[in-house]
């Protein structure tokens, strides 16, 4: 028997006959519009199985509220659910008075949101995970115009990263032979080289050269998480179109040396900020090198999402860049050689000294990697022809590479100096930027 299916029925069981001990007559339909109640009720619930049965009430409320609903809970979340401002002073004066266990316990009690706590109910529902996910993802979408919901996001973001901790992760192959409600997923989420109906997954799944791995968790088991593409080469490839090429040559897995991340997608909005990649991409390097003992190198084809943007924001980049972006009809002509002399140095710029407020490189991939311990290793010019590569970096690629016996060496760096690691044909690039200034 599945335990997840099992542990489900066994919570619904709960939850239905804890309906039994709720006040007669209070319906679902009398709850709408209603989900304070439904919360404090909640939290001062003690007994189990009505504690189920109302955090199932509040995720069904919650799932037809209107959006201002939905809007107006997340506010009360964070104006009527948050610590007491006066018994956390309290419990800071005497913490500093009598620095002992007890008043650090009592200290950290105080500090705790009653959120937490509601949150942690709610989980407690039947599909309460899944819900609490799609709870955060609407959140997500009013933080911008609401920045006071910023406070129940932190709350959000600290419970989700628990329960969804690589402890929790159960890493499977996704090939032409799993189930196809899953690879319909696949082709939805896929979010860096779009995939064009059934054919192209074919393509990207069957042939023994290519490989797919998803993280899943068991409360979502039929939904990935995230998920990663891999080609097996014999050389770091600097194209996406070549490396997607239906006539290409296929590679004899046995003897390929290059293992290829060409797309990483996080399928969860609700998920955004807690990262799953860093395990992925580890995860993955050590079940290829168990089992094709040929691989040597490990690679990534990245794309550079922020380049394009930063060039139109950037005074020092030149009214000529901004222009080879806006129109690039240059692509196949004699103008490309000049286009490349002029971006290419420029991408070097973006991607070794362009910082974010915290001091780390501003394009969230070169993030991403250089954080996991990679290396910027190559810049490719014209490695993505599509319209996304020309509207993201005029359809530059880079080339990150995972050298197994530097990667927690430059992991260090980075955190600590925020120094990018990065190969000296990069660094010959931004000097020769700089030469022509």
């Amino acid at each position: 028997m599945n335990r997840t299916t099992f542990f489900h029925d066994l919570l619904t069981s709960i939850g239905d006959r804890g309906r039994s001990f709720l006040t007669p007559g209070r319906g679902l339909a009398k709850n709408v519009g209603n989900m304070e109640e439904l919360c404090r009720q909640l939290l001062s619930s003690r007994g189990e199985a009505s504690g189920v049965a109302i955090a199932h009430e509040m995720h069904s409320a919650f799932a037809i509220a209107s959006e201002n609903e939905k809007l107006e809970f997340f506010r009360l979340l964070a104006r009527d659910f948050g610590p007491d401002p006066g018994r956390v002073l309290a419990a800071a004066k005497a913490f500093a008075i009598d620095q002992s266990p007890q008043t650090q316990a009592q200290l950290a009690s105080e500090t705790e949101p009653p959120r937490h706590e509601l949150l942690r109910r709610l989980n407690l529902a039947p599909g309460g995970t899944s819900s609490l996910v799609e709870m955060r993802r609407q959140l997500i979408g009013h933080l911008g115009a609401e920045p006071a919901l910023s406070v129940v996001d932190a709350d959000f973001v600290h419970l989700l990263s628990s329960w969804f901790n690589r402890g929790f992760l159960v890493l499977r192959p996704i090939d032409w032979t799993t189930p196809a409600h899953i690879l319909e997923k696949i082709i939805d989420y896929e979010a860096v080289h779009e995939i064009h109906g059934w054919d192209e997954l074919r393509r990207r799944l069957e042939p023994p050269d290519r490989c797919c791995a998803a993280f899943f968790h068991p409360s979502l088991a039929d939904e990935p998480l995230i998920f990663v593409q891999l080609a097996l080469t014999g050389e770091m490839p600097g194209s996406i179109q070549s490396l997607l090429d239906e006539h290409r040559e296929i590679v004899d897995a046995s003897r390929a040396t290059t293992a290829v991340f060409y797309s990483i997608s996080n399928c969860q909005d609700g998920l955004r900020g807690i990262s799953f990649g860093n395990f992925l991409i580890k995860q993955v390097v050590e079940d290829l090198k168990r089992d094709l003992s040929s691989l040597k190198t490990f690679v990534t084809l990245s794309p550079v999402p922020g380049f394009a943007r930063w060039i139109t924001q950037c005074d020092n980049a030149g009214e000529g860049a901004a222009k080879l972006l806006a129109d690039t009809s240059w692509t196949d002509s004699a103008k490309s050689e000049h286009a490349r002399q002029v971006l290419l140095p420029l991408m070097a710029e973006y991607l070794l000294e362009i910082k974010n407020s915290e001091g780390k490189p501003l394009d969230p991939v070169a993030r991403f990697h250089l954080g996991n311990g990679a290396r910027l290793e190559r810049v490719n010019w014209l490695g993505d022809r599509s319209n996304k590569g020309f509207a993201q970096s005029a359809g530059i690629t880079v080339n990150y590479l995972y050298d197994l016996r530097h990667i927690e060496s430059n992991h260090e760096a980075y955190v600590k100096e925020n120094r990018v690691a990065a190969a000296r044909v990069v660094r010959v690039l931004l000097r020769q930027g700089a030469a022509e200034q």
